[in-house]
């Protein structure tokens, strides 16, 4: 697989979520024309894919069509997503006494910290992401092995 000016699957993807948060985007030629601009080369079938991956919606709305993360305006949409990048990106769970540890694979741990972060667990406070580690954070009294079952949970939802 090519890795074109180091544009890696969970870069890539995280890069289509920033863009579609900030940008009214409408078609996947102004999704890759917006990641060129970033320096992250993609083809039409690889953004294609990536929609479906994301599980991105393509709405309508007073303004025209664009694209969406189902769950923007109050449905489960950010924990699907959040089970989908743990089922992709998970490796393993430490609990240790500051936290729970997410070992990834090497290039995911950021893709991977933000689906938590925009999940909004209640148990979670935020998250330190590496390269292959997230460092997750939980609130006063959570302790790291709820913050565990909690995303054993989500992985195992169905």
């Amino acid at each position: 697989m090519s890795r074109a000016n180091g544009g890696s699957k969970p870069k890539r993807q995280q890069s289509i979520l920033g863009l579609i948060e900030r940008e009214r985007l409408s078609s996947q030629h102004e999704i890759r024309e917006r990641l060129a601009s970033l320096g992250i080369e993609a083809t039409q079938s690889t953004i294609s894919r990536d929609i479906e991956e994301l599980g991105l919606a393509r709405v309508h709305d007073a303004e025209g069509t664009r694209y969406m993360v189902p769950g923007d305006a109050g449905s489960h949409g950010p924990v699907v997503l959040l089970r989908h990048l743990l089922d992709e990106f998970a490796l393993s769970f430490v609990a240790t006494d500051g936290g729970l540890i997410v070992r990834t694979s090497p290039g995911a741990a950021a893709a991977l910290a933000e689906g938590i972060d925009r999940a909004g667990l209640e148990q979670v406070a935020g998250t330190i992401a590496g390269d292959n580690t997230i460092l997750v954070l939980g609130r006063v009294g959570v302790k790291p092995l709820a913050i565990e079952r909690s995303l054993t949970h989500i992985m195992e939802a169905r």
